[in-house]
């Protein structure tokens, strides 16, 4: 049987890069995007920016929580970013395209879910793909939040 996909996916009004700079930083971008309610807490063991962090963190769900410790790849710089639990060696992947003109991103984050029963699957899947829509509109949020900071800041220009 095929493992489960737990998947989500939004279009975002902020171009590639600034989407996957978020999503990629550990440390002053990634910690901001997660649902509070899901994730307890996050923190950077080594690096801190895209391949080659490492990070622990705990995610509640159904009244359980569980520890993770994840490896950060970066199987195709700048649109594929993958979270792999040392442990359960299960892959979580943030696939940043650009959409329309490129001013927007079409953002999935995805993870396979296999070594569990066919239950255990259905209900990961459907919680998981909850907790996804709600990191993608936290990540679209903070997109608007760091575009609009910039817009304001003077651009050094003399006239």
């Amino acid at each position: 049987m095929q493992p489960q996909i737990a998947t989500a996916t939004k279009i975002i009004n902020a171009p590639p890069k600034t989407i996957y700079n978020i999503i990629a930083d550990y440390i002053n971008g990634h910690p901001y995007i997660l649902p509070k309610e899901y994730f307890r807490y996050i923190e950077v063991e080594e690096g801190g920016f895209g391949a080659g962090t490492i990070v622990n963190f705990e995610m509640r769900l159904l009244g359980q929580t569980k520890s993770f410790r994840s490896l950060i790849t970066e199987p195709e710089p700048g649109r594929l970013l993958v979270e792999t639990d040392f442990s359960s060696e299960i892959p979580t992947s943030f696939h940043v395209a650009p959409h329309g003109n490129g001013d927007y991103t079409r953002l999935t984050i995805s993870t396979e879910l296999k070594g569990r029963t066919i239950v255990e699957e259905f209900i990961a899947k459907y919680l998981l793909q909850k907790v996804y829509r709600e990191e993608l509109e936290l990540v679209a949020d903070l997109a608007e939040l760091r575009s609009r900071s910039t817009a304001s800041q003077p651009s050094g220009e003399v006239t």
